[in-house]
């Protein structure tokens, strides 16, 4: 018997069991009591996000698909031109020309001032995406617009004709050449912020834009270009719709909770359509190749796919951020993954 107060061998207080297993007779207690508090959920500051979501308006949605269009179509023209389809280069260079400017000024107008553009060239920063992506679109511009005015040769003085026909091609090469950085450069910059729906992406989210800027050039040739010159086009298309859907299937898998703004609210209604769009657009394909009609209906579901795809990516960001169990949870996940 034990005296009162006491434990009896093998017990060293009530409801501690010893542990005798460790060697030098060291001995460790270990709990056996039953845990009566739940684990802490998640709670936020008075309901206040995390992050805050990006100033950005509606202007950089549109910047982001004009760019991917003028980059995937100054790739198109340029085949075009190698191959001899000057319809299907026409719509190609013309298009390049009108979206690069186009969403240049959106830049701009969310900028406010445009000096404030003119001012991130004066230094090159290549760790920088902004930095980087804004001599990108200094360089691609220029180009783009000589290719254009290659196309439009008839409306110009002799001489002016004679110097842009030595040169247009010249210049929709290095178009052509920096067309896939102008068409997934954006994606890089969006999942540089700390907006969880874009950070989490940041992996596949270039291939999900490049994706896109090829199925908006290709839906822009097959509605400007005739079918008998409107095959790469067609197949640029196509071929856009399958990386897009495979590496948005993979984006959403990779990305856990941060995905689901994808699929909520007006991101998640533009997202389902543009899958519905894309995938009408890329099957009219194959019955593009005789009906002209069909062509150019196809064509504009890929166009109108492509921009539900990024204004879906933008809102669902926005709402990502306004959230902050989009920035807590995924944190806690990497803490709990190091940890032994």
């Amino acid at each position: 018997m034990s005296a009162p107060g006491t434990s009896a061998p093998g017990m060293s207080a009530p409801g501690r069991v010893e542990d005798r297993s460790r060697p030098g007779g060291r001995r460790r207690r270990r709990s056996a009591e039953r845990q009566m508090v739940p684990d802490a959920q998640f709670t936020s500051y008075y309901g206040r996000p995390v992050v805050k979501a990006s100033p950005w308006t509606e202007d950089i949605p549109g910047y982001l698909f004009l760019g991917g269009l003028a980059g995937g179509s100054a790739l198109l023209g340029a085949g075009a031109d190698l191959t001899g389809r000057p319809a299907l280069r026409r719509t190609a260079r013309l298009g390049a020309a009108g979206a690069i400017t186009a969403s240049l000024g959106l830049l701009v107008h969310d900028l406010g001032r445009p000096s404030r553009f003119l001012n991130m060239l004066r230094v090159a920063k290549p760790t920088s995406p902004m930095s980087v992506g804004t001599w990108i679109l200094t360089a691609f511009g220029p180009a783009a617009g000589v290719a254009a005015a290659g196309e439009l040769a008839g409306l110009l003085p002799r001489p002016l004709r004679r110097l842009v026909g030595a040169v247009d091609r010249p210049a929709g090469l290095a178009a052509a050449a920096l067309g896939p950085a102008v068409a997934a450069y954006t994606a890089v910059l969006i999942a540089d912020t700390a907006t969880p729906s874009w950070h989490e992406a940041h992996r596949e989210l270039p291939f999900v834009f490049a994706g896109s800027a090829a199925v908006a050039a290709g839906g822009l040739g097959m509605l400007g270009a005739p079918v008998g010159q409107a095959g790469p086009a067609r197949r640029l298309a196509v071929g856009g719709a399958l990386l897009e859907l495979a590496a948005s299937q993979r984006m959403e898998s990779s990305m856990g909770i941060a995905a689901e703004p994808l699929h909520e609210g007006r991101a998640g209604t533009l997202m389902k359509a543009s899958k519905a769009l894309t995938g009408l657009g890329t099957l009219g394909t194959l019955l593009a190749r005789r009906d002209r009609r069909v062509a150019a209906a196809s064509g504009i579901a890929l166009l109108a796919g492509s921009a539900c795809t990024r204004f879906g990516i933008f809102y669902a960001g926005q709402a990502s951020a306004r959230d902050p169990k989009y920035t807590v949870v995924p944190q806690r996940e990497r803490l709990e993954a190091r940890r032994p």
